[in-house]
């Protein structure tokens, strides 16, 4: 059971608040009085506020509760996703333009953009050209992000990652 609601036969308590399915309260009963009221019309008797005296239940259906509280909390939880931007340290300048203009798209659309810079071959010994590409990426899209994760080296690459302001 969710949230330690307990519902049906898990009730203890023997006199009980009801609230119909309809959100009309119908006073206190007997447990009995309030399981074969939820059974008659098909449904569950939810104890929805367990510390009160006496104990507060609702008439409801419970998986159509349980799907409601998980969607809600589903809806909460904003998947950030990370978009990854590939260049080279001899990269065009028309190409790293165009980079920078997708970077961008994804960072107004909300996402993370992980800019990862690969060297080939004899390229590894020169990282500053590497760098300074990076540097001028950072400038020019410092007014829609900020650096999360300043330019490390992972073997051959140099990674760097962006986030929205």
């Amino acid at each position: 059971m969710s949230k330690g609601l307990r519902i049906n036969r898990w009730i203890r308590a023997k006199e009980v608040r009801v609230i119909d399915d309809d959100g009309k309260q119908l006073g206190i009963m007997e447990l009995f009085s309030a399981r074969k009221l939820a059974v008659d019309k098909d449904l569950d008797l939810v104890e929805v506020a367990p510390d009160a005296r006496p104990p507060v239940c609702k008439v409801m259906d419970y998986g159509k509760y349980r799907y409601q509280q998980a969607k809600k909390h589903s809806a909460k939880h904003k998947t950030i996703t990370v978009k990854e931007v590939k260049v080279r340290p001899q990269i065009n300048e028309h190409d790293l333009l165009f980079k920078m203009k997708n970077a961008r798209k994804f960072l107004e659309h909300g996402h993370k953009v992980k800019i990862t810079m690969f060297f080939r071959g004899r390229e590894i010994v020169h990282k500053s050209l590497g760098q300074k590409v990076l540097d001028r990426v950072v400038k020019d899209l410092s007014e829609t992000a900020n650096v999360e994760q300043f330019p490390r080296m992972e073997g051959n690459r140099m990674i760097m990652v962006l986030a929205p302001k």
